[in-house]
């Protein structure tokens, strides 16, 4: 368990950094998405509760998904990256909290963004979405936060993706119970 808040505490030191230089210069280095990917390798082999085919149908779709969005100039070349590397980490159990989470923290941003500044969401609002009106919002901050609570609540016991199911799968019993500390080890 020490290996894997290691790791989870490091990554999370990375995302910040993603976030932070995203904030600072619209970019999210390419050295911190792969610091994270290396991370995963190491959260895989400690047995991060996410399995590599599950963390690779995560990666595959939040690759898919995001290269989409990246066509229609929605998310950055780097929002795409670091939401497909996070990913991993969710596999498909989390996936759908990763995307919810990344969405609001997005969401959160924003408001913040057009409340701090009244006057560009007046231009907004009167030019109907059409015209040049600033930067953007930086996504790579909420895609670090949605990834951070990805990462952590596991860990914690925040979330059981399977809860509200009513029954759990085989697999998600038994990463519930290694969750929870009373899987016996082979």
């Amino acid at each position: 368990d020490i290996v894997r808040f290691a790791v989870a505490a490091i990554a999370t030191c990375v995302l910040v950094w993603a976030a932070v230089s995203d904030v600072r210069t619209r970019r999210i280095p390419n050295a911190s998405v792969l610091a994270l990917l290396g991370l995963f390798v190491a959260w895989t082999v400690a047995d991060g509760g996410v399995t590599l085919v599950s963390a690779l149908e995560a990666g595959g779709l939040a690759l898919a998904v995001s290269v989409g969005l990246y066509l229609f100039k929605i998310l950055g070349a780097g929002d795409s990256k670091l939401f497909t590397v996070c990913a991993l980490f969710a596999g498909m159990a989390y996936l759908p909290y990763l995307a919810l989470a990344t969405s609001l923290a997005g969401g959160v941003i924003a408001l913040a963004s057009l409340a701090s500044r009244p006057q560009r969401a007046l231009v907004m609002l009167t030019m109907r979405g059409k015209g040049h009106w600033g930067g953007g919002v930086p996504y790579g901050v909420a895609v670090a936060a949605g990834a951070a609570i990805v990462i952590w609540a596991p860990l914690t016991g925040a979330l059981d993706p399977f809860a509200y199911f009513g029954r759990t799968p085989a697999t998600a019993h038994a990463l519930t119970h290694a969750l929870d500390g009373h899987i016996e080890r082979r």
